[in-house]
């Protein structure tokens, strides 16, 4: 099943509550939560309090992504705040596997998120040790970039590495995503796709999440 996680960093920012609700009414089946603290990536972006706030407006799942240095410390503040999942750098762990057992020893699904120029090859010793596994799109940092083309061969590449090791791995892709590229993504083998600008400066909120799913069957 292709899950449409849409980006709050792609929201109107002064009606988080509201933007949550508008793409909750329609049809979206996570909320991607971009954390961003202005050394790993360039920009600036929420912290714990605010992902408290919003656990208040809706009970869609939380995918927190932390595009932060060094995410050990936060782990337990964001999951205290309300993240389902927490997805952390590869190339941002000084210890990934610590990070990895600290989500999950929380009861939480744990994920880890590759930029675009990191291989595959980082996930060797802990693939089994994921729920999820974020593919960048884009050099992470700022939203209504464009698609890196290369990257539908990484997903096509993990798919097959999932499935060599007999595991359930979500693929999640996260920066580019439109009607012009999801079915191709998808048919590479990832399953989770998260679309900001598409999704949020779409007129209709609904057909656009809908055209999104039966897109990535066409």
């Amino acid at each position: 099943m292709i899950k449409i996680a849409p980006s709050l960093l792609a929201c109107d920012f002064s009606r988080l509550g509201e933007e949550i609700k508008k793409v909750e009414n329609a049809g979206a089946d996570l909320i991607h939560i971009d954390v961003m603290d202005g050394h790993f990536v360039p920009n600036i972006s929420i912290g714990p309090p605010i992902v408290k706030s919003l656990r208040q407006v809706t009970s869609l799942e939380f995918d927190v992504h932390l595009m932060v240095e060094n995410p050990d410390p936060y782990i337990d503040a964001f999951i205290d705040a309300g993240a389902d999942m927490v997805s952390v750098h590869a190339e941002a762990c000084c210890h990934l596997d610590r990070c990895l057992q600290k989500i999950r020893q929380r009861g939480k699904k744990a994920a880890v998120a590759l930029n675009p120029s990191t291989p595959l090859s980082v996930l060797d010793w802990v693939i089994g040790s994921i729920d999820m596994l974020l593919i960048m799109t884009v050099n992470p940092g700022f939203g209504g970039q464009k698609y890196i083309e290369a990257m539908t061969e990484k997903v096509r590449q993990a798919r097959s590495m999932i499935r060599q090791n007999s595991l359930k791995v979500d693929i999640e892709v996260d920066g580019g995503i439109d009607l012009n590229n999801i079915a191709k993504i998808t048919e590479a083998g990832a399953n989770v796709i998260v679309a900001g600008s598409t999704v949020y400066n779409a007129p209709d909120t609904a057909a656009i999440i809908k055209a999104l799913k039966d897109g990535a069957f066409a």
